[in-house]
């Protein structure tokens, strides 16, 4: 028996919302996007949810974000990350997820977040969580600038292809791991571990999971981090269960198109 680990999805599964809806309300409030771009962002996310698996929806959403992000700097995104993450990403992480996280990790099993949005904000959002390991969405960059070329994106079955490398890696047992989502496109990952789980469902992925009697958890209490740790025993895991990005990536790509003017070049 090799070691076992657990795998988390990002949006409406470890946070109560998608991270591009959640990033919206401010560049709309600063004048950063236009009331059209909070509705395409919208249909975006919708778009992929739906049909997140067909490879042709998945390649769009690629190309899309490939485009959006090229010629930025990398340190710039970064910085926006960091000024934005505790005020649009923290009161948002469901109570339930972060102590399941913590049982897990008491269980002596590494927990992985397992995402489509780009690793600059996957990778912090670990960070509060005490979660060190992440698939997420990278791409290229060339002189300190994304070059317009997606090195990996973290969606449908490349996010398989990702966790079955880090098993044989690292020596965990995929038939003894977990894995969590909210998503139907995230149906590959479910099915690759021997304990799958589905958050707050889509209507797809509640009717596979009945057909296959994986535990349903419905997640209900976002709570800034700090306020759970204080207030830990008011939100026990298991009276959740019953019995499941891109988002990101698109949020951080148009708050730094609109940034980007004001970044000042680094001298040759």
């Amino acid at each position: 028996m090799g070691r076992s680990a657990a795998f988390f999805d990002l949006d409406k599964t470890v946070i109560a919302k998608s991270s591009a809806l959640a990033f919206g309300r401010p560049f709309y409030r600063d004048g950063l996007i236009t009331r059209r771009d909070v509705v395409k962002s919208a249909y975006a996310q919708l778009m992929f949810r739906l049909g997140g698996t067909d490879e042709q929806t998945m390649a769009r959403t690629r190309d899309y974000l490939a485009a959006l992000c090229k010629g930025w700097q990398v340190e710039q995104v970064r910085q926006i990350v960091a000024e934005t993450l505790h005020e649009l990403i923290n009161p948002y992480v469901y109570a339930e997820a972060a102590a399941l996280i913590e049982e897990h990790q008491a269980a002596g099993r590494d927990v992985v977040l397992v995402s489509a949005s780009g690793d600059e904000m996957v990778r912090p959002i670990g960070a509060l969580l005490g979660v060190t390991d992440v698939i997420a969405t990278r791409m290229g960059v060339v002189d300190g600038r994304y070059s317009g070329e997606v090195e990996f994106y973290a969606a449908g079955p490349s996010k398989v292809e990702a966790v079955s490398e880090l098993a044989a890696e690292r020596g965990y047992d995929l038939a003894d791991s977990y894995a969590y989502s909210d998503s139907y496109s995230d149906r590959p990952l479910l099915e690759c571990v021997g304990h799958p789980s589905v958050v707050n469902p889509d209507r797809q992925l509640r009717r596979l999971a009945v057909e296959n009697s994986w535990p349903v958890l419905e997640f209900r209490h976002p709570i800034p981090l700090g306020r759970r740790l204080r207030e830990r025993p008011a939100v026990p895991v298991a009276a959740a269960a019953l019995g499941v990005g891109v988002g990101v990536a698109i949020g951080i790509a148009w708050y730094g198109r609109h940034r980007r003017t004001r970044v000042t070049p680094t001298p040759a």
